[in-house]
């Protein structure tokens, strides 16, 4: 994109963005700076991503998370340490928001040594124990038993920590999805599922793919026959996200079982790196990209409330820097040795 286009758009945004709907006042600025600065390097390490791709420096597949920033970084800031988290291959962001390194994410993404799981792993299977984080998933729906295992060793061991597991609206639909929440509700795990409603299964709208209504179902209520809470957020206002996983993750200490958090956010890009996303028009695109981006909407919202546009040109500028370090590191970093094949695949018990 030409860069006067590139002004001409940010200027629309900042005039038509809708205000996150809670109260910026009342918030901490330094902590809503910190949201900002972590949402803003979610998207920049994607779109660099995107261009990594394109240059055919990462190989298999790659799906992006642009636009739905405001999902995992209002969960992540609920959490404690010791909680885990586990989600499926749109995961680039998840990593970041644990605190996995955007050096060894990226070196991941093209197949080198320095990325977190050797550059065995890729795009969707990297992992870091350190953090708690247990993936990347390819498969359908495949993390939400596992993450569903996880909150039962949480709670077999006798802590008060819980287990993150997220999943897409298309995915909702998977059966073993259901298996999941009647453990989970039968056992009281101290599991969170986060349904992060795009509003595509790959290419299929919601509307066509799940029952429950003729305009877009509530997802959050699909565990109401196991006695599992849901509810409903804007998943495009992180600090509606921020509040929302504050009731829940209180709500699952408290030892009262699982919770479904709906976010309704919404994805700028195809379901993967290979999808042209003909399904839908531009003008859907653009208008959330206009009125209801989380980055720009909470930038919005922060210069209203006092805080200086260099601030937030200061921090574009070190997210930048980084996201820079990343890509060149994971470019200079070797390709792991064929010996690699034979390492991390068995336990001895």
């Amino acid at each position: 994109m030409a860069a006067t286009a590139k002004k001409t758009s940010t200027r629309t945004t900042r005039s038509k963005a809708a205000k996150p709907a809670n109260k910026v006042a009342a918030a901490d600025p330094e902590q809503l700076k910190k949201y900002y600065r972590d949402m803003l390097l979610c998207r920049r390490f994607e779109e660099r991503a995107g261009q990594m791709y394109g240059m055919g420096l990462i190989g298999g597949f790659c799906h992006l998370y642009i636009g739905q920033e405001a999902v995992v970084i209002g969960i992540q800031a609920a959490l404690k340490e010791g909680d885990s988290v586990i989600t499926s291959y749109r995961d680039h962001a998840h990593m970041l928001a644990c605190g996995m390194e955007s050096r060894g994410v990226m070196a991941e993404l093209t197949g080198r040594i320095g990325g977190y799981s050797k550059g065995k792993g890729g795009s969707m299977h990297m992992f870091s124990r350190e953090k708690n984080f247990y993936g990347g998933h390819g498969i359908v729906g495949a993390q939400v038993p596992i993450g569903t295992g996880i909150g039962f060793a949480l709670k077999y061991q006798d802590t008060d920590n819980l287990c993150v597991a997220y999943l897409g609206d298309g995915a909702l639909n998977q059966g073993q999805v259901y298996e999941s929440f009647n453990m989970a509700a039968l056992w009281n795990l101290p599991v969170l599922y986060i349904i992060e409603n795009n509003e595509y299964a790959m290419g299929t709208s919601v509307q066509r793919a799940a029952a429950g209504g003729p305009q877009a179902p509530d997802l959050a209520h699909r565990g109401l026959s196991y006695g599992i809470p849901g509810e409903v957020v804007d998943g495009m206002d992180v600090l509606a996200v921020r509040e929302a996983a504050d009731r829940a993750v209180t709500y699952i200490r408290n030892g009262k079982g699982p919770m479904i958090l709906e976010m309704k956010t919404y994805r700028y890009r195809g379901h993967s790196m290979s999808d042209p996303a003909k399904y839908r028009s531009k003008d859907e695109v653009n208008k959330m990209r206009t009125e209801r981006d989380p980055i720009e909407r909470l930038k919005v919202a922060l210069l209203e409330g006092g805080v200086e546009e260099d601030d937030l040109k200061k921090i574009d500028r070190e997210v930048k820097d980084i996201i820079a370090d990343a890509a060149d590191f994971a470019q200079q970093s070797p390709e792991p040795d064929p010996s690699e094949l034979w390492t991390d695949v068995l336990v001895e018990a």
